[in-house]
């Protein structure tokens, strides 16, 4: 993916003839940070994606009108590389192997709890805009992800590496919640039981003098009390 990435929520299409699966799972991706719309079938699913184009697609196989197979096989065809897992029933190797040479990026077979749809949507997240040349813009601060250069008001800023890091990370993801947790497994592919929290914590307060313009009240690494950190980006 290349390009300035654009900020918000990231935006969620979720795509069952269930309602009960949609509603469930569009509930827990909006209480973890992300923006969720819906669609029950195939053909309905191609107008939401066509009257905006979402970051990751959660798609059924199964589906009404048009299926989850022929869905993709479209996506694809019109050269989308919008990030797709496919969730379905139909969990045998030769739909898993079906799905993945179309194009999928991960497959989940039902029944599947939300938090691990949510994980997985997290992952092909991270994987999609971790992808080529990029930038990252909000404020006065650009921050080249290939070079691995900042710059804010057009200043070079100095970041250690994994101060770096932490910043791809939170930016790529505005709106998403993140936990102490999440950031160590993350940035440092450690856990609370390795590391001490505490580390992200410092990392945050370094970055917030580097970037933000009162680092005393930010305006892009916002601390949701009693969780973790918000990224904001205008």
């Amino acid at each position: 993916m290349t390009g300035v990435t654009s900020f918000g929520p990231p935006d969620v299409l979720i795509v069952d003839d269930e309602p009960q699966v949609r509603e469930v799972v569009a509930t827990y991706l909006e209480r973890e940070g992300f923006s969720v719309r819906s669609a029950a079938d195939g053909r309905e699913a191609l107008a939401e994606i066509a009257m905006k184009r979402p970051d990751a697609l959660v798609l059924d196989l199964m589906l009404p009108e048009v299926n989850g197979l022929e869905v993709l096989r479209k996506l694809r065809a019109g050269g989308d590389e919008v990030p797709v897992i496919v969730l379905s029933a139909r969990g045998t190797e030769p739909d898993r192997v079906a799905g993945l040479e179309l194009g999928a990026d991960d497959y989940v077979a039902k029944p599947a709890s939300p938090r691990e749809i949510a994980a997985r949507v997290r992952a092909v997240l991270r994987r999609s805009r971790t992808t080529g040349p990029r930038t990252l813009s909000f404020g006065s601060v650009e921050v080249d992800v290939g070079s691995r250069q900042v710059t804010k008001a057009g200043e070079q800023v100095e970041l250690r590496p994994k101060e770096f890091d932490l910043l791809v990370r939170l930016a790529s993801t505005p709106g998403e919640v993140m936990s102490r947790q999440d950031l160590l497994r993350d940035v440092w592919g450690s856990s609370s039981e390795w590391q001490d929290p505490g580390t992200v914590t410092v990392h945050v307060r370094r970055l917030r003098r580097a970037i933000e313009n009162d680092p005393a009240n930010p305006d892009f690494i916002v601390t949701v009390y009693g969780i973790g950190y918000r990224f904001d980006g205008d």
